[in-house]
């Protein structure tokens, strides 16, 4: 005779099974997968559960860089808690799928190359992993690591007139630039740490990529190309993307104009939306929109 708990697993996986062939979006059902499995290692009390469990954690902190998105906003509160030792303590199925119904449609948003390869599956041979405490903020061993904890303790920060100017696209003076170095000297980045972030494009680089560009900043920038003009469907569409970009990460490197999600438009990315002399004026912007110090 069947246990409850094989009867309830075999009814699971049937049940997830269809949920994934009912949909279109790739990224979510790829996200349905990653959660499915965790539930059935719960279920199971696999020891892949761990690993599964991170690959959700790393997806909410993807997520959690795209808070000026609204619609991600709207879920930030749940983003946040995935993120917390406390959530996993005594997690459920239920929990579970609440994450995947809910985050499941922002996935797609998520920068294609630093989005996980959720769909594969390897077994951890490595065993259990061991905490090391290493003094100071690790910037070069863990940048992504770094810019998670860079972001809460830059949000009391957040109305600070040198940060205000980062996220305006205001030119700073010396005199901002130094706060920003305050700023994260106090919070116990050592001077090695802000060196690293001058050399890796600037500290007021690393500082939009945390608060990202303000919506109507980043609108004006195209003002000048969009004067007297009118544009397709298409065109106004992609420009919006770029816009979004712009918002969420503060900066835009013009390669990705010839990558996916552009290239839904047509497989040339920018090049088969506009004529080559706009190609040229819209590069300009996005470089003209990185941080800059006045005259």
């Amino acid at each position: 005779m069947l246990s409850l708990a094989l009867i309830v697993i075999r009814e699971f996986e049937h049940l997830n099974a269809r949920l994934l062939i009912l949909d279109d979006d790739l990224a979510a059902k790829q996200f349905d997968l990653v959660v499915y499995r965790t539930e059935l290692a719960l279920l199971r009390v696999d020891p892949a559960f761990q690993s599964l469990k991170g690959r959700i954690t790393e997806i909410a902190s993807l997520l959690e860089e795209l808070g000026n998105v609204p619609m991600v906003a709207a879920e930030m509160a749940l983003i946040l808690e995935v993120q917390t030792d406390d959530f996993w303590q005594d997690i459920t199925l239920p929990m579970l799928e609440t994450v995947r119904r809910r985050l499941r449609s922002l996935v797609k948003l998520i920068e294609y190359k630093k989005r996980p390869l959720v769909y594969s599956d390897f077994e951890d041979m490595a065993g259990a992993a061991t905490d090391i405490n290493v003094p100071g903020i690790a910037v070069g061993t863990d940048i992504d690591a770094f810019r998670r904890k860079a972001r809460v303790f830059l949000k009391p920060h957040e109305n600070h007139i040198a940060v205000l100017k980062v996220k305006r696209n205001e030119p700073l003076t010396a005199t901002d630039l130094k706060e920003l170095q305050r700023i994260f000297l106090e919070v116990g980045l050592d001077e090695a740490g802000l060196g690293m972030l001058e050399a890796g494009g600037g500290l007021p680089r690393f500082v939009r990529g945390l608060v990202g560009l303000d919506r109507q900043a980043a609108k004006h920038a195209f003002t000048e190309f969009l004067d007297g003009r009118k544009l397709t469907a298409d065109q106004l569409e992609f420009l919006d993307l770029v816009i979004d970009h712009l918002t969420a990460r503060g900066v835009m490197d013009p390669k990705l104009l010839y990558e996916a999600p552009f290239t839904d438009f047509d497989s040339k990315g920018v090049e088969g939306v506009f004529a080559h002399s706009d190609v040229v004026r819209l590069v300009q912007i996005l470089r003209d929109i990185e941080p800059k110090y006045a005259a």
